[in-house]
């Protein structure tokens, strides 16, 4: 009965470490797909390729752009990159506390373990990110009767001539999101790992 008992512990602490692993492969994956270019677009006129790079904290944009198009295309509040790094150390620091934090909070009739609320939260707040990016850009591209992905022209106010763009969304977006699904999936299978542990 003792040796089953310690079987079921070291089993227990072996899920436990192999979630924690996950999560942390997880976390890198989300802080890899934060650094890559989420969005480009290509004005034909202007010497080289991505001439607008949109990451989820902002935009780079090469000088001619500046000059040429409206700022309203790829301009954001000042608050914007500020609040966009705050959310991410938020998230890193969350997922990092998710490794051993042992909280459980009163849900209604049952208690919901912190580590999972917050490995889950980090997954619903990204996925979100990863809309409004989408979302935004639709809506600013539309004011400016270009397309947000796809072959499209606008008026340059500095010539008043047409010009042409070329705009996709590029894997690091879609690599944001499969990461906010991750999260999702990991706090459940963050319930299933400690129930097993448990031996419930």
């Amino acid at each position: 009965m003792a040796e089953s008992k310690i079987g079921q512990i070291k089993f227990g602490e072996v899920l436990a470490w192999l979630f924690r692993i996950l999560v942390v492969a997880a976390a890198a994956f989300m802080a890899y797909t934060w650094f890559q270019p989420w969005w480009i677009a290509d004005v034909v006129v202007i010497k080289g390729t991505n001439d607008i790079i949109l990451h989820p904290w902002g935009a780079e944009v090469v000088r001619q752009v500046r000059v040429q198009a409206d700022p309203a295309l790829y301009s954001m509040p000042a608050f914007f990159t500020p609040f966009t790094w705050a959310y991410f150390g938020a998230s890193m620091l969350a997922l990092a506390a998710s490794l051993f934090v042992n909280w459980k909070i009163p849900l209604g009739p049952i208690k919901v373990p912190v580590a999972t609320v917050l490995i889950l939260l980090v997954g619903l707040s990204y996925l979100m990110t990863v809309g409004l990016a989408y979302g935004i850009g639709t809506l600013r591209a539309a004011g400016m009767d270009v397309s947000f992905t796809g072959k499209s022209e606008f008026m340059d106010p500095m010539s008043h001539r047409k010009m042409k763009m070329e705009a996709y969304l590029q894997p690091g977006y879609w690599r944001a999101l499969y990461s906010g699904i991750v999260f999702v999936v990991l706090a459940g299978l963050r319930i299933l790992f400690y129930r097993r542990a448990k031996g419930q």
